[in-house]
């Protein structure tokens, strides 16, 4: 009786994907610390508001929450860079191989504190996202901030941006509440990534498509 549910379930969810358009995609998040992104992203795809599956976390820093968190639920665990301190970790080329046997389609980077190689951003050009503590190429002034999210090139935080939110800081705000509207963010971005709302114009910019309105995007 368990497994007929379990079947029918996974076929249901699979039609769902065709009908609309596009399959589940493979994730691999990247992060150095806690992970409360990754959290957020993780459960979001558990829910089925990112219609995307992570695959695989890397990190640098095999003993960090977000590496304990990725245990705890089961998902494959990767380190990177190859350090002195952390001799299991993978070099530049080693990591494209891995990802690429987890056949994964996006990087979401979530507080990951490395140099990503440019063997990584030539592996998978415009699929590399990353979240930036403030408003770039400027940052917050007091009283609000606001976080950028902006495909990776080979450069330091030059990657074309993709979105951006400005939060007003009210006096009441705790730490925890700003983050969660952050958190927000990354998992709207996530979720039009992984059904192909991300639309790149001639001059190379990117938008994002509505998904109630596909004629508009911003």
């Amino acid at each position: 009786m368990c497994r007929s549910r379990v079947v029918k379930a996974e076929k249901s969810s699979s039609l769902e994907d065709l009908e609309a358009g596009f399959r589940r995609k493979k994730l691999a998040v990247f992060v150095s610390g806690g992970g409360s992104n990754f959290r957020s992203i993780h459960e979001a795809t558990v829910k089925g508001t990112v219609a995307g599956d992570i695959v695989v976390l890397a990190t640098n820093k095999k003993d960090s929450g977000g590496a304990d968190y990725a245990r705890d639920k089961g998902i494959p665990l990767i380190l990177f860079p190859k350090m002195k301190d952390e001799p299991g970790g993978l070099s530049p080329s080693d990591l494209v191989t891995a990802l690429r046997s987890y056949k994964v389609d996006f990087i979401l980077l979530a507080g990951y504190l490395k140099i990503i190689p440019s063997e990584l951003v030539q592996a998978y050009p415009r699929s590399i996202l990353n979240i930036h503590p403030s408003l770039l190429p400027a940052f917050g002034g007091k009283g609000y901030y606001g976080p950028t999210i902006h495909f990776v090139d080979e450069n330091y935080d030059t990657g074309r941006i993709l979105a951006q939110r400005v939060v007003h800081v009210l006096p009441n705000d705790t730490a925890e509440e700003l983050a969660a509207r952050e958190h927000r963010m990354y998992v709207d971005v996530a979720a039009a990534l992984c059904e192909d709302r991300i639309i790149w114009r001639e001059d190379g910019v990117p938008l994002i498509q509505s998904k109630e309105n596909p004629k508009d995007y911003r």
